[in-house]
This record gives C-alpha cells, sequence and structure tokens, in this order.
C-alpha cells in the first residue's frame, strides 16, 4: 500500500471514549493541496487499520463515516456531506490488526466538498479505549509475496 501524509485521516489516534453517537476522528483532508480528490481521481479507498483493541464497559458497536464539508474542522454537526458509511461493528470485532477497505464513490454526479474527513458513529455503550489508522491510497492490495523461486 502506497500512504501520502496529505491522504491521511488518523495515525494510531484514540477513538472517542466521550459516549455515543457521532465524533470526529483524527483530522481533515484538505482536497484542495492534494491530487487525491476522489470525485475525479482514478479509484480511492478508504483503509482502517485497529491499532488498538476497542472496549467498551457494556456491547458497544462502531460504524465509521467519511464526510466532506467546507468547513477544515469537521464538527459531526450534520452540515457535512456523507458519502460512505461501514456497518456497525461490534466490539469484539474491532481487535488490532482489523482492517477494512472501502472504495470512495467517485466519477461524476459525486460532489465532494473542499475538506474530507472521518466520523466514529457509536451505538449502545461509550468506548472505553481503541485506535485506529485510518488514510486513503490507490493501492490498497496490490502487492503479494511469493515463495522462493529455485532457478
Amino acid at each position: 500500500m502506497i500512504m501520502d501524509e496529505l491522504t491521511e485521516f488518523a495515525d494510531a489516534t484514540a477513538l472517542s471514549t466521550a459516549g455515543t453517537g457521532l465524533a470526529v476522528v483524527g483530522t481533515s483532508i484538505d482536497l484542495g493541496i492534494t491530487d487525491a480528490d476522489p470525485a475525479i481521481a482514478e479509484q480511492l479507498w478508504l483503509v482502517l487499520q485497529i491499532t488498538t483493541t476497542v472496549t467498551s464497559g457494556g456491547s458497544a458497536t462502531v460504524s465509521f463515516q467519511v464526510c466532506s464539508d467546507a468547513q477544515a474542522v469537521l464538527t459531526a454537526n450534520a452540515s457535512e456531506t456523507m458519502h460512505i458509511a461501514t456497518a456497525a461493528f461490534p466490539k469484539a470485532t474491532l481487535v488490532a490488526g482489523f482492517e477494512i477497505l472501502i472504495p470512495l464513490p467517485s466519477g461524476m454526479g459525486v460532489n465532494y466538498e473542499r475538506y474530507l474527513g472521518l466520523q466514529q458513529n457509536v451505538g449502545t455503550a461509550a468506548l472505553t479505549a481503541g485506535a485506529v489508522n485510518a488514510f486513503l491510497t490507490r493501492d490498497p492490495r496490490r502487492w503479494k509475496a511469493f515463495a522462493e523461486g529455485n532457478n
């Protein structure tokens, strides 16, 4: 996978433990300074990697969503435009090493605002821990290791 700092939302960033509902994860991506504009670029993928196992005092679920907004700081206040949302994963699924790959919508008719951000949506019970890497890439899984050949 090829990673670029300009297309990174989170780097081992702690998930919000403030309660249930929406919360912003990490920082936003300024589509005005990168060539990774999902509306016009070749296919981009959202990569989410759980770096610290998600825990909760209850049976929490977490979904993630990519949104765009005209403001650099997304606030999870419904003024943003949601482009994709994952399923709601139970906390038992979100263990360190778990990875999610999702293609971003692209092409004609898909309108992204200038800033792209990531949100978590926690259901049922607040989280007590958890951290994630989140970034965009054009090449999610094209590298493959092969057994040593006999020449």
